[in-house]
C-alpha cells in the first residue's frame, strides 16, 4: 500500500508517511507528529483534499473560517491565524532556527477614514494560508500586521511597519527565503535626491500616514533589499497603487501583451546602487508607477480581495513549476478578464469611478535586482 501525506505539527510541511507508521519525525524541524489512523475515511478525506485545488474554493473556505479563535499557549498546534504570545519588550524577535522561510504580511484597512479598503485583511489571510499550507512556511516565521490585531506592535503604523521590515531581514543568511506582502494604499511624492526616472518616489501608506507620513521607496530599498546576502532571496508582493518600483530595484521587466520583454535599467540616471549584497530581490507589484490598483469581488464572490494578491496566489497554485514570465502573464490575463468586477482603490481612483463610471488600467509589474530570462527561470519561494 502506498504511503499517505500528513502535515508536520511543528512547522507545517507535508510529510510522506509509511502505511503502518504511528509517528514520524520531520526532516525540516525534527518535530514528532502523531499520525492519523490509516482508515478508509482518512484515505477518502486525503483524496478529497488533494482534489480541492480550485482557488475559488480555497478563498471561500478562508473567508468562512473563524480567524479569531486563537489557541492558548498550552493548546496543541493548529493551522490558524494567531499572534505570537505577548512580548515583554517592544521588540520583534527572529523566528526559530529551523525557520529558513520568513514572511511579513501587512494589510492596512484605514478604518474610520473615507478611503477605507475592504479587501486588505482578506488578502493577508489568504496569503498566510497559502504560505503555510501550500508552501511550507512555519507558522511562527510569519509576522502579520493589520488593524484587527490586538497586540499594539502589530498595528500597521509607520513605526511598526519599519520595525517589522527590519525583523524580516534580521540575521538573514544564504539559503533563506523571505517574503514581504503589503496590501493597502500606495502613493508617490516628488523625488528629492534625483534617483527616479519619472521624478517621483513611490510610497507605502501606513495607517497613520496622515500624521506620521508615508514610507518612501528609498527607505524600503535600504531596509530590506540592500542586506540580502549571496544565496538568499527576497520576494515582495505589493498590492497598492503606484507600486511599480516600490522596492527601487535596478531593473524593471517591460513586457507587452504578446509576452515580449526587455529589462529597463532604472539606475542609469543617478548611478546610485540599489541592489542587494549579493542575493536576489524581486518584486511583483499591482501596477506601474503611474497606475492605480484595485479591490475586486470578481474572483471570490462577495469577498473583496486585491486583484494582484488573488491573481498571484491563483496562478502559483494552479500551475506548479511555472516561470516568472508565465506568472506575470497569468496575473495580467486574470485581471484583464475580471475588469468588469473591479472597484478601484484609493481616493483619486474612487472619484474617477464615481464621476465617470469607468476604470483605470492596471498591469502587474515585475522588478528585480538582476536581469534573467523570465521564461526559463522557475518561480520558487
Amino acid at each position: 500500500m502506498a504511503g499517505r501525506r500528513e502535515r508536520c505539527n511543528r512547522c507545517g510541511v507535508q510529510l510522506l508517511v509509511p502505511p503502518e507508521a504511528e509517528t514520524i519525525q520531520c526532516a525540516v524541524c525534527q518535530g514528532i507528529t502523531r499520525v492519523r489512523p490509516n482508515e478508509p475515511w482518512v484515505q477518502a478525506q486525503d483524496s478529497i483534499y488533494n482534489a480541492a485545488n480550485r482557488f475559488k474554493s480555497f478563498v471561500n473556505t478562508m473567508m468562512a473560517a473563524s480567524v479569531n479563535s486563537y489557541p492558548a499557549s498550552n493548546a496543541p498546534p493548529v493551522y490558524g491565524y494567531y499572534p505570537q504570545p505577548p512580548r515583554p519588550t517592544p521588540t520583534l524577535m527572529p523566528p526559530n532556527a529551523y525557520g529558513r522561510k520568513r514572511a511579513l504580511l501587512c494589510g492596512v484597512s484605514y478604518y474610520g477614514h473615507s478611503n477605507k479598503i475592504k479587501g486588505s485583511v482578506n488578502d493577508v489571510k489568504c496569503m498566510r494560508y497559502f504560505l503555510v499550507e501550500k508552501l511550507g512556511f512555519p507558522n511562527d516565521s510569519i509576522l502579520i500586521l493589520t488593524e484587527d490585531e490586538t497586540d499594539p506592535l502589530r498595528i500597521p503604523t509607520k513605526s511598526n511597519i519599519l520595525m517589522a521590515l527590519r525583523w524580516l531581514v534580521q540575521g538573514v543568511q544564504s539559503g533563506d527565503s523571505l517574503v514581504f506582502h503589503f496590501s493597502g494604499h500606495g502613493s508617490r511624492v516628488h523625488d528629492q535626491n534625483m534617483d527616479e526616472i519619472d521624478g517621483y518616489d513611490e510610497t507605502l501608506c501606513p495607517v497613520d500616514y496622515h500624521s506620521e507620513g508615508m514610507i518612501i521607496d528609498d527607505v524600503v530599498n535600504a531596509t530590506i533589499v540592500r542586506p540580502i546576502p549571496h544565496g538568499a532571496k527576497l520576494h515582495a508582493i505589493i498590492d497598492a497603487c503606484y507600486s511599480g518600483t516600490i522596492l527601487d530595484l535596478p531593473f524593471v521587466c517591460r513586457m507587452n501583451r504578446e509576452g515580449y520583454y526587455i529589462w529597463e535599467d532604472q539606475s542609469w540616471m543617478s548611478g546610485v546602487y540599489k541592489g542587494t549584497s549579493g542575493g536576489l530581490a524581486l518584486s511583483f507589484s499591482a501596477c506601474d508607477d503611474h497606475q492605480t490598483s484595485s479591490d475586486t469581488t470578481a474572483f471570490a464572490g462577495n469577498a473583496s480581495t486585491g486583484a494582484l494578491t488573488y491573481s498571484f496566489i491563483n496562478a502559483v497554485q494552479n500551475e506548479p513549476g511555472l516561470t516568472y514570465g508565465r506568472l506575470l502573464n497569468s496575473m495580467r490575463n486574470a485581471i484583464r478578464e475580471a475588469k468588469s468586477g473591479i472597484r478601484l482603490r484609493g481616493p483619486i481612483a474612487s472619484l474617477v469611478n464615481k464621476v465617470l463610471g469607468t476604470d483605470l488600467s492596471q498591469e502587474p509589474q515585475l522588478s528585480s535586482s538582476e536581469k534573467f530570462d523570465v521564461y526559463s527561470k522557475q518561480f520558487l519561494l
